[in-house]
C-alpha cells in the first residue's frame, strides 16, 4: 500500500473504534478495492469469473507499468505528462526498425527501451538544468513524442513482430503475459524505491529539495535518473500495449498519462512529494481497471464512467487529507514499518474479501434469462455519425427484444480491446464491433471466435480475424464520389484543399485514398493543401482559417466528415456555397441541414442508422444459427440540395 508510507503518531492506547478508523485510513486504497470487488460481485454475476478477473489484470497492466514509472517522479515532487506519448513512440520505433528496416528483433527492442530512456533524460535535463517546471517540460515532450510517432509511422499502424507479440498472449493457455510483466515491473519499482540509493534520494528530494541539496545530494543528477526511469517504464508499457494490439499505433496510449497519475494518487502518494509506494500504485491501477470493467458489465454509459472515475480520484485526495489531519506523518524509504503487520493486513483483507464475495454469489443463483444479449463497441460517441449508428442499433434491438450493451472506445484501440474482452468473458450471445483500427481489433475478435461468440463488424472490417458478417459502406468508394462531386461542380478546373481525418485511423486513410483516386479523373483540379483536422468541427474551423491565409483564392473544400466541413464553412463565412464549394462526408443531421441551407454543397451519406439496424439484425440471425451474408453493403449516396428533402439516414 502506498499509504503504508505513512505512520501514525497516535498513542497505542486508543479505543477499538479508533484503531479501526486508523486501519481504514492507513489502508484506504485497499479498503476501496475490497468494497468495489464486493459491490460488483453483488451487482453482476459476470464479474466474479476467472476469465473476467484475468481480464481485469490484463486491463490494469499497461496503466500499472506506466504508473510505476510515474511513481518515481511523483515521490520526488515532480510530474510526467509525457509517458503515454513516449510509450507510443517507443513501440513505433520497435515496429518500424524491425518490420521496415529488418533490424534484429532483440536490437529493435533495445532501441525501443533506449528511446524511452532518452525521452526521460531530455525531460530530466530540461527540468534539472533548464529550470523548466516539470509540467511544461513534460507537456512539451508529450507533443514531441506523439509527433515523432506519427512522422515515423506516416500516420498508419505498423505490424508488430510476431516474436514480441507473444507478450500479449497467455502462458499455458490461461495466464496472461501482460500480468506477469506488470508483476515483474512492480517488483523492480518496489526494489528501487525501498532498497536503493536512488530510491531514498527520490523521497529526500520530494520531502524537501533544498534540504536534500544542502545535505550533499546531487539533486540535478538524481532528477536525470528519475525521469530516465519514468521513460524506461513508459517504453515497456508501450511494448506490452502494442503486443496486445499486434501493431504499433501512433495514437496509442493517448491520455494514459492521466490514468497513470490517477493510479499513483489513488494509491496514496501525495502530489506534494515525499510519499508513495509501488504496492499502492498497483492497487490504484487495479481500482481503475475494476471500475471500468464493472461499469462495462453493468452497461453504464461511457460518459458516466468518466464522471465516476473523476469522483474516485477526488475521494482519494480527500482521504489523503483526512489521513494527514488524523496525525499521520511521512516515512522515508527503508523505514516503512513492520513488514509482518503489512502482511497481516493484506491477509486479513483477502480473507474478508473471499468471505463476503462468496456470500454475494448466492444472489446470482438461478438468474438465467432467455433474452438475447449483445454487446456493441463503437470507436467513439463523440461524433454524430457513430451516435446515429448507436441509435439505429438500439431501435432495432428494442424491436427484436434484444438486450444491447453499448460501449464507447473513445478512439482508443486498447480501450476497445478491453471492452471486447469484457464482452467475451460475459458470455454475451453476439458481439458487434466498430473497430477503432482494423488490425488492432484482431486479437480480441479471435478470442471471441474461440469462445464461439458470433461477431459482426460494422462500418469497418477486422483484419487477420474471422467475423460472421461485415456491415459497411465503402469508405474508399465514398471518397471517390466526394472527389467526383467537387470536380463536376467546379467544371474540372480549380484549386481545392482537403481536410483529413485523425491521423492513424482507418477511416481517415481510406477516405483519403478515395479522394486521391477520384481526383485523378480531373487533372485540372489542383490540391493546394491537405491538413488533418481530426474529424473535429473546432479543428476544422481553425485549420481552414489558417489555410485561407495562405490560399485565399481556394474554390473548393473536401472534408473527410461533416463536422470538419461545418467548421470549414464557419471559417469561409459568406463564401461558403457561393465562391467556395464544400463537400462533406457522413450525412449527419447537422450536415444535412447545411446542405438544405446551401452552405454545404453536398455530403456523401453512409446512412449510419441503417448500418446500426442491419448490424443488430445480422448479429441476431448469427446467434440463432441462421445463414447470413459475409458482406452486407449499405450504399453511399451523394446528398445535395436537390434530393436532401427525401433522404433519411
Amino acid at each position: 500500500m502506498a499509504t503504508d508510507t505513512l505512520k501514525s503518531n497516535a498513542g497505542a492506547g486508543g479505543a477499538t473504534t479508533g484503531g479501526l478508523r486508523r486501519l481504514l485510513l492507513d489502508n484506504g486504497a485497499l479498503t476501496a478495492l475490497i468494497v468495489l470487488v464486493i459491490a460488483l460481485s453483488a451487482l453482476s454475476g459476470d464479474f466474479l469469473t476467472t476469465d473476467n478477473l484475468l481480464n481485469v489484470g490484463v486491463q490494469a497492466a499497461v496503466t500499472a507499468v506506466l504508473a510505476f514509472g510515474v511513481t518515481f517522479v511523483i515521490v520526488s515532487a515532480g510530474i510526467d505528462l509525457s509517458v503515454g506519448s513516449v510509450a507510443a513512440l517507443s513501440a513505433t520505433v520497435l515496429a518500424w526498425s524491425a518490420m521496415s528496416h529488418g533490424t534484429p528483433v532483440a536490437l529493435a527492442v533495445l532501441l525501443a527501451l533506449v528511446t524511452g530512456i532518452v525521452a526521460g533524460l531530455v525531460n530530466g535535463f530540461l527540468i534539472a538544468y533548464g529550470k523548466l517546471p516539470p509540467f511544461i517540460a513534460t507537456l512539451a515532450m508529450l507533443s514531441v513524442a506523439r509527433g515523432l510517432a506519427l512522422v515515423i509511422s506516416e500516420g498508419s499502424p505498423i505490424p508488430f513482430p510476431d516474436s514480441v507479440s507473444h507478450l500479449g498472449d497467455t502462458l499455458g493457455g490461461w495466464l496472461p503475459v501482460p500480468v506477469l510483466v506488470m508483476i515483474v515491473m512492480g517488483l523492480i519499482a518496489a526494489f528501487v524505491l525501498g532498497r536503493t540509493y536512488i530510491g531514498r534520494s527520490m523521497y529526500a528530494i520530494g520531502g524537501n529539495e533544498e534540504a536534500a541539496r544542502l545535505s550533499g545530494l546531487r539533486v540535478k543528477k538524481q532528477k536525470l535518473a528519475i525521469y530516465a526511469f519514468s521513460g524506461l517504464f513508459a517504453a515497456v508499457a508501450g511494448i506490452v500495449l502494442a503486443s496486445r494490439l499486434s501493431s504499433a499505433q501512433p495514437q496509442a496510449a493517448d491520455g494514459y498519462e492521466l490514468d497513470a497519475i490517477a493510479a499513483v494518487v489513488i494509491g496514496g502518494a501525495s502530489l506534494a512529494g515525499g510519499t508513495g509506494k509501488a504496492s499502492g500504485t498497483l492497487i490504484g491501477a487495479l481500482i481503475l481497471a475494476v471500475l471500468r470493467n464493472g461499469l462495462n458489465l453493468l452497461n453504464v454509459s461511457a460518459f458516466w464512467q468518466q464522471v465516476v472515475i473523476g469522483v474516485v480520484i477526488a475521494l482519494a485526495v480527500l482521504l489523503d487529507t483526512l489521513r494527514r489531519k488524523a496525525g499521520a506523518t511521512p516515512v522515508t524509504a527503508g523505514t516503512g514499518g513492520n513488514k509482518g503487520k503489512q502482511a497481516g493486513t493484506y491477509a486479513l483483507a483477502a480473507v474478508v474479501t473471499v468471505a463476503l464475495v462468496g456470500a454475494t454469489s448466492f444472489l446470482h443463483n438461478g438468474s438465467n434469462s432467455t433474452t438475447p444479449k449483445m454487446g456493441l463497441s463503437l470507436s467513439t460517441l463523440n461524433n454524430p455519425f457513430f451516435v446515429q449508428i448507436r441509435a439505429g442499433a438500439q431501435a432495432e434491438a428494442k424491436k427484436l427484444g434484444v438486450d444491447l450493451t453499448v460501449t464507447d472506445a473513445q478512439n482508443d484501440a486498447s480501450q476497445q480491446a478491453n471492452q471486447l474482452q469484457n464482452f467475451t468473458s460475459s458470455n454475451l450471445g453476439a458481439i458487434i464491433v466498430n473497430p477503432v483500427d482494423s488490425d488492432a481489433a484482431s486479437n480480441s475478435v479471435k478470442a471471441a471466435d474461440k469462445a464461439k461468440i458470433p461477431v459482426v463488424a460494422v462500418d469497418r472490417g477486422v483484419n487477420k480475424a474471422a467475423v460472421d458478417a461485415l456491415v459497411a459502406s465503402d469508405n474508399v468508394k465514398g471518397g471517390e464520389l466526394a472527389a467526383r462531386t467537387i470536380g463536376e461542380k467546379l467544371g474540372g478546373q480549380g484549386r481545392i484543399v482537403i481536410l483529413q481525418g485523425q491521423a492513424g485511423t482507418s477511416a481517415a486513410r481510406e477516405r483519403a485514398a478515395g479522394f486521391a483516386a477520384g481526383l485523378k479523373a480531373y487533372p485540372g483540379i489542383k490540391v493546394v493543401a491537405q491538413q488533418p483536422a481530426d474529424f473535429d468541427r473546432t479543428k476544422g474551423l481553425d485549420v481552414m482559417s489558417n489555410l485561407l491565409q495562405a490560399h485565399p483564392d481556394v474554390q473548393g473544400v473536401i472534408a473527410a466528415n461533416d463536422e470538419m466541413a461545418l467548421g470549414a464553412i464557419k471559417a469561409l463565412g459568406s463564401k461558403a456555397g457561393k465562391s467556395v464549394q464544400v463537400v462533406g462526408f457522413d450525412g449527419t443531421p447537422d450536415g444535412l441541414k447545411a446542405v438544405e441551407g446551401g452552405s454545404l454543397y453536398a455530403s456523401v451519406a453512409q446512412q449510419p442508422t441503417q448500418l446500426g439496424r442491419i448490424a443488430v439484425d445480422n448479429a441476431l440471425r448469427a446467434l440463432q444459427g441462421k445463414k447470413i451474408e459475409e458482406t452486407v453493403k449499405v450504399p453511399v449516396k451523394v446528398v445535395t440540395k436537390q434530393n436532401v428533402a427525401g433522404f433519411s439516414g
